[in-house]
């Protein structure tokens, strides 16, 4: 059990189920013709699984946000931290401002939807400032960040290549989530949502 962030393929997103996603991409397509947008409807299909192939995401939040949330205090806005830490749902189109939709997410009464392109600009200037080193794994497909950080991989490195990100790896695990998942909501085209 716990919280975990993963993509939604096609099916999951347009099709009727419990989680109500049918409903929630109608009311981000209704929002955003009334913006003048393009719809979102070229979702790709859910993966396979395939190790190392970045083809899908799925992270399990362990670690506390509490030196996280310190850490956004101190580099970002108000607004920066809402933006990232805020959303039910991220999608890879630029939105200029959140959509909340009345429509009961897995751990709200409402959906927040954000842009991935603006949830990633936050995430690298995190990653800037805690100087992510480039060994975080990129293709996070079954919960090689999560994995890393918590496995003692991430340990090992910060002995040999210590500074920032080093210094509190449990801050630094949210920074690579979040960047990660933009990038990823990006480079497949798919949404990504908390389940």
């Amino acid at each position: 059990m716990g919280v975990y962030l993963v993509d939604v393929g096609a099916e999951e997103w347009f099709g009727e189920d419990e989680e109500g996603r049918a409903e929630i991409a109608a009311g981000l397509n209704a929002e955003l013709v009334r913006r003048g947008l393009p719809r979102f409807e070229s979702v790709p299909a859910a993966a396979d699984f395939v190790r190392g192939s970045g083809r899908s995401f799925e992270e399990k939040l362990v670690p506390s946000m509490d030196s996280f949330l310190a850490l956004c205090e101190t580099h970002l806005s108000e607004a920066e931290t809402d933006l990232l830490c805020g959303w039910s749902v991220l999608v890879p189109v630029s939105l200029d401002e959140e959509i909340e939709l009345p429509v009961e997410s897995s751990y709200s009464d409402s959906t927040v939807i954000v842009g991935a392109p603006q949830v990633l600009a936050i995430a690298a200037k995190l990653a800037s400032e805690v100087a992510l080193p480039p060994e975080v794994p990129e293709m996070c497909d079954n919960l090689d960040l999560t994995s890393w950080f918590l496995d003692g991989a991430a340990k090992e490195l910060s002995a040999t290549r210590p500074g920032a990100w080093a210094g509190d790896l449990d801050a630094s695990f949210y920074v690579a989530l979040y960047l990660r998942a933009a990038q990823h909501s990006l480079r497949r085209g798919c949404p990504m949502v908390y389940s």
